[in-house]
């Protein structure tokens, strides 16, 4: 009899301790990265990761695009507003739209109804609205979203040709019904594309691409707000062909993950200071064919339920 109470004792404490661990899990949150693969005409894709460092698919297309002259979506970008909405940021075609592609949702399944948001309508010899870069700004309670466009004859050309002079351009909003007047990001004197803000605990680092032809490859600026101006410029710190930046913290370390389009693969620096950067490349595991997009941490739960939808 003695052992049967002690049998049934350890039992009942071995549930306790697995409701315990699921419990934790449940609220712990993990890293999502969206993605897209070309040619961009299917939709949303998600990745997941617990560590940061080594990533899995999630299966499915979870986003369809309607918007725009091509119906495409590259570069989806994601953040999490104060009431829990994920709203999401496209592009939707390479050249002709004036606007880039909007929706929203409260559990990455279900999602709003797509809506174009004019961004340069006001500017109609733009070529393109490329890589809008979605950025919640805790100070202020609002949204700054900020892309890539090519105004023919807005800018001296210098490495480039005239309609492949990009700057980067911004608009805010707090509710995705109105929003304020475009203006101009960035002009480091050089055309640029792939905007990425971040914050720290006293100044904003911008993430960007030099896109002129010798670079092409990735830098960062800094300010004192996330609107600039933007100082400071760095120095390249990855190689050529890359692009589609985004910024992961994990633990005290900045990742910086982008596209190394010309090799078709994914890489990666890490940084504390956005000075010194050590290239860990040889250390991310990204399954074949992810195109760039945004990471942001996420519940547990949100992965689990996309991944048991598709089981």
């Amino acid at each position: 009899m003695k052992h049967y109470f002690l049998s049934l004792f350890l039992f009942g404490f071995f549930l306790i301790f697995v409701s315990a661990c699921a419990q934790k899990k449940q609220g712990k949150e993990v890293y999502l990265f969206t993605s897209f693969h070309e040619p961009a005409n299917e939709g949303l894709r998600f990745l997941y990761s617990e560590d940061g460092v080594h990533w899995d698919s999630i299966p499915g297309i979870w986003l369809k695009p309607t918007l725009g002259k091509e119906k495409l979506m590259r570069d989806p970008s994601i953040a999490k507003g104060p009431d829990g909405t994920y709203h999401l940021v496209w592009t939707t075609s390479w050249k002709g739209d004036l606007g880039f592609g909007y929706a929203s949702s409260k559990d990455l399944i279900h999602w709003s109804e797509q809506r174009m948001i004019p961004a340069m309508i006001h500017e109609p010899t733009a070529v393109n609205v490329w890589a809008p870069e979605i950025f919640y700004d805790d100070t202020e309670k609002e949204f700054i979203i900020v892309w890539a466009s090519c105004i023919p004859g807005q800018f001296p050309a210098g490495e480039e040709e005239d309609n492949n002079n990009h700057r980067l351009y911004y608009l805010t909003t707090n509710d995705f019904q109105s929003f304020s007047e475009t203006k101009l990001f960035f002009d480091p004197g050089f055309s640029v594309i792939d905007g990425v803000i971040v914050k720290r605990r006293n100044d904003y680092v911008l993430v960007f691409k030099d896109n002129t032809r010798p670079n092409r490859n990735l830098r960062v600026a800094f300010a004192q707000t996330p609107i600039g101006p933007f100082f400071n410029i760095s120095e390249p710190f990855t190689e050529e062909f890359s692009e589609g930046p985004t910024v992961a913290k994990v633990k005290d370390d900045y990742l910086i993950y982008f596209d190394l389009y010309r090799e078709k693969i994914y890489g990666a620096v890490k940084t504390r200071d956005f000075i010194r950067f050590k290239n860990i490349t040889n250390e991310i595991q990204i399954p074949q064919g992810h195109k760039h997009g945004t990471i942001i941490k996420v519940p547990f739960s949100i992965v689990e339920n996309l991944k048991h939808l598709k089981e």
